[in-house]
This record gives structure tokens, C-alpha cells and sequence, in this order.
């Protein structure tokens, strides 16, 4: 994809920037090795997935736990709001530094420090808990030092994924990542369920401490010699502008990261909104918020495991999911029963999923890997860092007006951004839209001028 206007530009298969390190063994030809699992056959990637499938669950546990213990000690959305808000403050202030940092350390150290850091993190947090001395504003304080751990582990993690996997394999790699968090996803909310109701969330919190011995112990094994690794970038002035001035020239980058932004901020505060549903609208309990949590998992692996099957991220393709996405979430916000609501919750995490790994392959892909850890840093950021906005102002909606309103509105603003960005696109792309009996899609318009005149 070129980095000027025009046709060249036009949403489609991502090049992806070579990788490789001069004397390295560059690894299968393209269309070599494919396949739905392939690039867990890399010893390293395979260490890295394994730990990370444990600490995964561990983090859903606590994350379902928090939010239900913040609901239990306040009885307000607003406050599950505004928990979710400070676990990601420090993305929306720091996260461009820590992009910076990430391209000039090398990423397996900091990582083996930034993934210690959490695992203690939930282990006072469950020391808390389990003594009977926990308040919100100890939830809170973990949820802020939790987010200023992530704004060095968010970018190293995604630009240490290419270190493991090379060029040819990042693109299965990225999505069998997002498949490992899912499958996490799916049962680590219905473990912290049972353990809630039977002996509270102490113990969930003190599992996922403990969870993050596992990915640890993975980058302690790894044979360093089989990495594909880049070259530091040394300390030097300008290096954030300079991240900032390569996304602003690209749009095969700004338009997928803008896009991501609305649907992070609106679109994916899940939970006040399951938070809300159960409490106010179908009066459940934890299990049934766990419950929820899983079926969007559920849809979010599939999501995960097609995207990996593909192989390859189209623009196209991250338009039509984000449009997908957003319409569900108007929709399901409006359901009349329990059943129809939660079964639409599964569409739902494919089409979020599919939004979500699309945007960040593709943008990891268009990438120069000198600048990868910053123009992630600034991908996660924006779909991250945009909930300390988009949480409170939808779990003060939510308080008002309802669980269906506060859903819906998320729904809706989601909706317009992903509207207004295919608009965006096609015109940069020099595209037109076309419908007829076979569908409707965007094409060329030089194609659409030939089809008219054919016609």
C-alpha cells in the first residue's frame, strides 16, 4: 500500500516491511507454512502463547472481580466507570512515551519486569480483599498502577511478537494472540463467577497474581539466538514528534487508528453495560454477569481463530466488522429477553474481535519496524486510552437513563465514526460505492465508469 493519495492508497492487502535481520534465517517463503496454528511452531512464540494463556485467565478473573466488588461496595455504574477510566489514564497521558521506551530498550527484559510488576499488583490487591480492609479507593489506586505498568507492557508485547515470529508469520501471530486472550476470556469470568459467590473476589485477585509466574517463566526459557530481534533505537531528540509526523503521512495508519479510537472509547465498555443489565435489568448476580462476559468471549475467539485462518488484513474488511459491530450494539441494547439478548452477545465479540485484530495487524504490518513501538503505542493509546473519556460519560448515561440508553448511545456514536471513515477511506482510495444483485461493495471508480458504460 503506498503512503501517498490516490489509488494507490485504496484499502487492501497490507505490505508488510521486512523484519528480518541480516544473517537471520528468514523462514518460510510467503504462502509457505500457513495454516490456522502455524506460527505456533516457532518454539519461542509457542513459550510466549502458553504463558500468556495463563496469565490471561487471570487477568479476566480479576477484571470480573474488581468490577463486581466495585458494584458490591458502591451500587453504581458510575463508579465501575470510573474504575475502568483510571486503569487506563495512564495510557491516555504516558502511552506515546512508553512507545518511545519500547523501541529504544530491548523488549524481553522490560518485559520480565513489566509482567513481575502486575503479578504483584493483584497479589496486594488480593491481600486486601482476603484481610476484610478493602475500600474503593484501593481498587481504584490498583486500577492506576495497573494502567502505569501497561503503558510500557502494551507496546513492548505487541512489538516483541515480530521478534519471535518473523515477517511471514506476524499476521497468524497477532491473531492467535487476540485467540489466546479470548480463550482466556472464556473461562477465566466463569472461574472468578464461581469463585465470587462461593468465597469472593479476594481469591480471584490472588490467582491472578500469581497467574504471571507462568509468562515469566516462558521469556526465561526462550533461546535468545532464535529471535529475530531489531535494533534498539539509541536516545536522541524528537523521536515522539517523529513517531507522530510517520502515522500523520500514512493513511493505510491514521484512518484504521481513528477508527479504532471511536470504537474503543463508545463501543467497548462491556462492563457497565453487563454490569447494569444484571443488576437493573434482569436482576441476576455474578454468575450472570460472568455468564455474559463468556458468551462475548465465546464470539471473540471465533473472531480470533478466523482472522488467523485468513492469513492476510483488508481495510475493507475493518470498515464492514466495525459497521457490523457498532449496528449489533444498537440492536442488542433493545432486546426484550434475557435469551435474545445474551445470544446476541456472540456476534457481537466476532465483529468486535474482528475490529480489533484487522486494525492491529494491519498497522503493525504497514509499519517500519524502527518506528513499530511507537506507532503501536499510539494504537493502543487511542483504542485504550480513549475509555477514561468514554467510561464515566457512559456510566453517568447508563445511571440516568438506563442500561438500554447507555448501550445504545455507545452503539450509535460507534456507528456514525465507522460511517464517516469508510466515506473517508473510499474517497482516499478513489473508490465508489456500488450496489446491485450481487451485494453492495466499494470498487474503483474507474471499474464503476466501465460497469456504467457496459451497462
Amino acid at each position: 500500500m503506498s503512503t501517498g493519495n490516490g489509488a494507490d492508497s485504496a484499502p487492501g492487502h497490507i505490505s508488510t516491511p521486512d523484519t528480518t535481520p541480516a544473517g537471520k534465517n528468514p523462514g518460510p517463503p510467503p504462502g509457505k507454512n500457513r495454516g490456522m496454528f502455524s506460527s505456533l511452531k516457532i518454539r519461542n512464540y509457542r513459550l510466549f502463547a502458553t504463558g500468556q494463556v495463563v496469565s490471561n485467565t487471570g487477568t479476566w478473573m480479576q477484571r470480573i472481580a474488581q468490577d463486581w466488588l466495585v458494584l458490591s461496595l458502591t451500587g453504581s455504574a458510575s463508579a465501575v466507570g470510573i474504575t475502568i477510566a483510571l486503569q487506563f489514564v495512564p495510557m491516555l497521558m504516558f502511552g506515546l512515551y512508553g512507545g518511545v521506551l519500547a523501541d529504544r530498550l530491548p523488549k524481553r527484559p522490560l518485559l520480565l519486569a513489566t509482567q513481575s510488576a502486575m503479578g504483584l499488583t493483584g497479589v496486594a490487591l488480593a491481600v486486601l480483599t482476603l484481610a476484610g480492609h478493602v475500600q474503593v479507593w484501593h481498587v481504584y489506586l490498583a486500577a492506576f498502577l495497573l494502567g502505569l505498568v501497561t503503558v510500557l507492557d502494551n507496546p513492548a508485547r505487541q512489538t516483541f511478537v515480530p521478534e519471535m515470529v518473523g515477517k511471514d508469520q506476524l499476521a497468524n501471530a497477532v491473531s492467535l494472540n487476540s485467540a489466546n486472550f479470548q480463550s482466556a476470556r472464556l473461562v477465566g469470568p466463569a472461574i472468578a463467577g464461581v469463585l465470587i459467590t462461593a468465597f469472593g473476589s479476594g481469591w480471584a485477585f490472588l490467582l491472578n497474581g500469581l497467574s504471571f509466574a507462568a509468562p515469566i517463566a516462558g521469556l526465561l526459557m526462550m533461546r535468545p539466538h532464535e529471535l529475530h530481534p531489531v535494533e534498539p533505537r539509541p536516545r536522541a531528540k524528537g523521536q515522539l514528534r517523529e513517531g507522530l509526523r510517520y502515522v500523520a503521512g500514512r493513511p493505510q495508519l491514521i484512518w484504521p487508528i481513528v477508527l479504532v479510537g471511536f470504537i474503543g472509547t463508545f463501543g467497548f465498555n462491556f462492563p457497565i453495560w453487563l454490569s447494569a443489565y444484571v443488576s437493573d435489568v434482569f436482576h441476576g448476580d455474578a454468575g450472570t454477569y460472568g455468564l455474559f462476559n463468556t458468551l462475548i468471549a465465546a464470539g471473540s475467539l471465533t473472531g480470533a481463530l478466523l482472522a488467523a485462518r485468513r492469513g492476510h488484513s483488508r481495510l475493507r474488511l475493518l470498515v464492514a466488522a466495525a459497521v457490523l459491530f457498532s449496528g449489533l450494539l444498537v440492536v442488542t441494547a433493545f432486546a426484550p429477553g434475557f435469551w435474545l439478548f445474551a445470544a446476541l452477545l456472540m456476534p457481537i465479540g466476532v465483529f468486535g474481535l474482528t475490529v480489533n485484530v484487522t486494525a492491529n495487524s494491519s498497522v503493525q504490518m504497514a509499519t517500519d519496524p524502527a518506528m513499530r513501538g511507537r506507532v503501536m503505542a499510539l494504537f493502543m493509546m487511542v483504542f485504550t486510552g480513549g475509555t477514561p473519556l468514554g467510561a464515566p460519560l457512559l456510566g453517568w448515561i447508563t445511571d440516568t437513563y438506563g442500561a438500554r440508553i447507555g448501550m445504545a448511545a455507545g452503539g450509535v456514536v460507534s456507528l456514525l465514526a465507522s460511517v464517516a471513515i469508510a466515506v473517508v477511506l473510499a474517497r482516499v482510495g478513489n473508490l465508489r460505492l456500488r450496489v446491485d444483485r450481487h451485494g453492495v461493495a466499494f470498487v474503483p471508480a474507474v471499474r464503476e465508469r466501465e460497469l456504467v458504460a457496459a451497462a
